[in-house]
């Protein structure tokens, strides 16, 4: 695919009017609760259920990490415009990683969501990883927003064949940055992000691992990166022995 940022960043744009357009109105329930010892105070809970009023960033911060809420899909709806908007501003910093971010989208069961809704999250979230992929110096790193769109779906398919789809250099600089955070979780057979929802994580290191392997070769060599990152990937394509055998093990990878 060509390299087009401006392009990328309409379509980005368009996906979070579309968000604000899909949800605007939509409110918390109205029997919704929360602890005022350790989310918030009841005022702030209320705010939740006024449709379209902006949260200050601790509070939709506390609102899209808290695990507790009783219909977390309305409060999700609730916070979306506001939210989509933070994320592709760098402005959600979560504890540990944006796969964080996505376990909040999982536990709204987006993707059971009447068609209209659902296809604003799902366009939103292409877009958003597209637009990262095409630019060289994204706020959000590509493999922060492809670890949320992966664990926000429960599937890393459509992600990967995006990736896959924007063959130029600066989405080869991140992939190289990807393998370079990734590979030593990948090498210990674990997913490189915080993975909640996901039963087969197994199965699903094992899919990136081999999309990695047959897909990062070719394009790493194509931005020169150094030699050491090419043996991690090939390494990644390895298991057992063979892996743990080879001359270039890391040696600060042990079991």
């Amino acid at each position: 695919m060509k390299l087009d940022p401006a392009l990328a960043r309409r379509r980005l744009d368009a996906a979070v009017d579309g968000v604000a357009v899909t949800f605007r109105g939509m409110t918390a329930r109205v029997q919704e609760v929360q602890c005022e010892c350790h989310w918030g105070s009841a005022e702030e809970l209320a705010l939740l259920k006024v449709p379209d009023v902006e949260l200050e960033p601790d509070l939709l911060r506390r609102t899209w990490d808290a695990p507790d809420w009783d219909d977390h899909g309305a409060v999700l709806r609730r916070i979306l415009p506001q939210f989509s908007r933070a994320l592709v501003g760098g402005l959600v910093e979560p504890l540990f990683d944006m796969g964080m971010v996505g376990l909040s989208f999982a536990r709204g069961h987006w993707q059971q969501w009447p068609a209209q809704q659902s296809t604003a999250v799902r366009v939103f979230l292409h877009a958003w990883l597209a637009h990262s992929l095409a630019e060289a110096d994204p706020v959000v790193p590509a493999y922060e927003v492809f670890a949320m769109c992966a664990e926000a779906s429960g599937t890393l398919a459509p992600w990967l064949t995006t990736w896959e789809a924007q063959d130029h250099p600066v989405a080869d600089r991140h992939l190289a940055q990807a393998v370079s955070q990734w590979a030593g979780d990948l090498l210990r057979d674990e997913l490189p992000w915080v993975a909640w929802y996901w039963d087969d994580e197994e199965s699903r290191c094992t899919e990136l691992a081999a999309w990695l392997a047959s897909h990062a070769p070719t394009r790493l060599r194509a931005v020169d990166v150094p030699e050491e990152l090419l043996h991690q990937v090939r390494l990644i394509g390895l298991t057992g022995d063979a892996r743990w055998d080879d001359p270039h093990w890391p040696d600060c990878l042990l079991y």
